[in-house]
C-alpha cells in the first residue's frame, strides 16, 4: 500500500533511500536545506571501502550490498559517475580487515599492501544521476529547511541529516570530522592510493576522477571550519608526492573542505514518538557514506513498515 514519506537530508543517504522508498512503492519526498552539491556527499573522494564505521558486525553487509549495486552501476560510467578502478591500500593487510573481505573478488595481499579493484564514484556526476532516478520512480526533492522532526506533516520521516542530526534530534554524539582534498591536473595516474594512518588526523590517497586527481587528506575530530587551510594543502600535495613523484608539480585547480558526520555508532532504529508519527532514523555513517549507502537504505526502508 503506498503511503508518504519524507526523507530529510539530500546527501547520498538521504537520496539513496528515498530510491528504495519510492521503488517499493512509496509516495516520496526529499527535503533538504542544502541542493545535492552543497551537500558533504559532493565533495567526497569516493572509494568504496568500509572506512572509520562502525559497527563492524553490520557495516560489513551493508558494504557489500553497497558494492554489488555499484558493480552493476558501473556498467554505464558516464551517466551514474560510478567507474570499477584499480588501486592500493598501502600497508594493509588481510588478516587486518573483517569478515567482508573475502567476499571483494579480486583483493590481493602483496608487500606493498592490498590490491583491488573497487567502485570509485565521481559525485557531482552520482549525485545527480540519483537524483533523476529518484524521479523516474516519482519522487521529488525539494529545498527545505527543517527545524523540528516532529512537526513534519506526514505519516513516516526519515531522517537522514548527517551531521544536522547533531542539533535536529539532538545527538550530542554526532560529531564533525574535518575532511580537507586538493583538486589537481592528473599528470597521468591511472590508479588510486590510500595510505591511512588510524591512529592519526593525516591521511594520504589519490583518486583520478575525470574532471582531476583528488589528493588527500584529513581527518580532524570536532574541528568545523570550512575554509581551506594553504599549509594542510601543501602538506597533502607533500605526502602524496612522496608515494608518486609526479604529482609535486601538478596544477592545482581547486581546494575542498567536507565535515564527515562521525558517531561511534550508525545510527539506523525507530524512535518512539508517541504520535501517529513514525520516524526512522539513519545517519552517523562518516567518511563510509557512500560505501555503505545502499546496505544502509535498505535497512531503514524496512523501518518504516508499519506491520
Amino acid at each position: 500500500m503506498s503511503s508518504e514519506v519524507i526523507v530529510v537530508g539530500g546527501g547520498v543517504i538521504g537520496l539513496t533511500t528515498a530510491i528504495v522508498l519510492a521503488e517499493s512503492g512509496h509516495r516520496v519526498r526529499v527535503w533538504s536545506r542544502d541542493p545535492a552539491g552543497g551537500t558533504t556527499s559532493a565533495v567526497a573522494g569516493a572509494l568504496w571501502w568500509p572506512y572509520r564505521i562502525e559497527p563492524e558486525r553490520l557495516v560489513g553487509d551493508w558494504a557489500l550490498e553497497s558494492l554489488r549495486v555499484y558493480e552493476e552501476l558501473a556498467a554505464d560510467p558516464g551517466a551514474t559517475g560510478v567507474r570499477l578502478v584499480n588501486g592500493v591500500q598501502y600497508g594493509e593487510r588481510l588478516d587486518g580487515l573483517g569478515p567482508w573481505a573475502q567476499h571483494v573478488a579480486g583483493l590481493t595481499e602483496d608487500a606493498e599492501g592490498l590490491w583491488a579493484r573497487l567502485p570509485l564514484i565521481d559525485m557531482p556526476v552520482h549525485l545527480g544521476w540519483l537524483r533523476a532516478r529518484l524521479e523516474t520512480a516519482g519522487g521529488t526533492v525539494e529545498e527545505r529547511a527543517v527545524t523540528d522532526l516532529h512537526e513534519i506533516p506526514a505519516g513516516t520521516v526519515v531522517n537522514c541529516t548527517g551531521l544536522g542530526a547533531r542539533d535536529l534530534v539532538p545527538d550530542p554524539e554526532v560529531r564533525p570530522v574535518r575532511g580537507q582534498l586538493v583538486v589537481v591536473e592528473n599528470p597521468g595516474i591511472e590508479e588510486w592510493f590510500t595510505s591511512v594512518d588510524h591512529t592519526s588526523s593525516e591521511t594520504t590517497y589519490a583518486f583520478p576522477q575525470p574532471g582531476g586527481l583528488i589528493l588527500g587528506g584529513t581527518a580532524q575530530e570536532d574541528v568545523w571550519d570550512l575554509r581551506p587551510d594553504p599549509a594542510v594543502a601543501e602538506a597533502i600535495v607533500a605526502r602524496c608526492a612522496r608515494i608518486r613523484p609526479e604529482v609535486a608539480n601538478a596544477k592545482v585547480l581547486e581546494h575542498r573542505v567536507g565535515l564527515r558526520p562521525v558517531r561511534p555508532s550508525v545510527r539506523i532504529e525507530r524512535e518512539e514518538t508517541g504520535t501517529p508519527l513514525l520516524l526512522v532514523h539513519n545517519y552517523g555513517q562518516g567518511g563510509a557514506g557512500v560505501t555503505v549507502a545502499w546496505g544502509c537504505a535498505r535497512a531503514a526502508a524496512r523501518l518504516t513498515d508499519r506491520r
